[in-house]
């Protein structure tokens, strides 16, 4: 009778922790979870980012295992109703913890992850995360912080089922200290990760400035169909450019205000950008992001 009860609540618990998760066809092969453009809280538990799966062929390459072990798995068992075959191939875009605490998951079913070298200096996988603090108890079960297999510290070349994939390691600190770019040239498509939001205004918290919008001309510049970034349900080619004129913008308003001998105070409480005051999470972002970027430009040549 004890085991019965045990079993009725974990099966009722886990149940009120469910996603209703829905995969969104970008392209051909192509499929995208859509997370919500707010903070993550116990009201989301974290389906507040993007995770995509490709098509290789025989098995899914999937880019950002996303913010729970049960998210990972409840995005499996959507995708295998499209196309049943395993996930042989997890790529971390970058360090923060939305996008790659459903590492275990896809590492229990026999998958390799790839993610930034960054993960080496600036995670403890010991530590709380962001995610455990904010989200339900329900929700992080059987959640913990595993890192990837698989460092990356330059471009990289992985083939799988014929497919060439391509990490390119951006070059410089742009939305943090490691981003990886996933292109797949043969479908014209590039993941972002978090160098590009579109629903929602960015954040500098962990960035520069500059390098960000340094990566964004580079990707404004490759041939692509589909951008498909962190956060956001644009994927076309104009995919970046709300992320693109709010950083161009905001690097020319803070810069303005240092030349004018407009203190760091003064600027976080005048510099509005009023154009973007409609974008979802304006009201949190704005003042940290002018901070961030004044911090940064202070003491730069660019």
């Amino acid at each position: 009778m004890k085991s019965l009860l045990l079993c009725l609540f974990f099966s009722t618990t886990l149940l009120s922790a469910t996603y209703a998760l829905e995969p969104v066809k970008v392209a051909d092969g192509i499929y995208c979870y859509f997370g919500l453009p707010e903070v993550m809280d116990e009201r989301n538990n974290g389906n507040m980012v993007n995770s995509c799966f490709v098509d290789m062929g025989r098995v899914w390459l999937v880019v950002d295992s996303g913010p729970t072990y049960l998210y990972a798995k409840e995005a499996l068992s959507k995708i295998e109703a499209i196309k049943k075959m395993p996930v042989a191939t997890v790529i971390d875009t970058h360090v923060h913890d939305d996008h790659w605490l459903g590492n275990g998951f896809y590492l229990s079913q026999g998958a390799e992850v790839f993610g930034p070298s960054a993960f080496k200096k600036e995670v403890d996988p010991s530590a709380v995360t962001r995610m455990e603090r904010r989200v339900s108890k329900e929700a992080y079960m059987q959640t913990s912080p595993k890192l990837p297999t698989t460092f990356v510290d330059q471009n990289r070349t992985l083939h799988i089922d014929g497919n060439e994939v391509r990490l390119i390691k951006v070059a410089r600190k742009a939305h943090t200290s490691g981003d990886i770019l996933v292109y797949l040239p043969k479908m014209q498509t590039l993941f972002g990760g978090d160098v590009i939001f579109n629903d929602r205004l960015p954040s500098l918290r962990d960035g520069d400035i500059n390098g960000w919008i340094a990566t964004l001309e580079m990707i404004k510049a490759m041939p692509l169909k589909n951008i498909i970034g962190g956060h956001g349900e644009a994927v076309g080619k104009d995919a970046a450019d709300l992320t693109y004129r709010y950083l161009l913008q905001l690097r020319s308003e803070v810069k303005a205000a240092i030349d004018n001998g407009i203190g760091i105070d003064d600027a976080v409480r005048t510099i509005r950008m009023p154009s973007f005051s409609s974008v979802a999470l304006y009201d949190e972002m704005q003042a940290k992001n002018v901070e961030a970027a004044y911090r940064t430009l202070e003491w730069s040549d660019e």
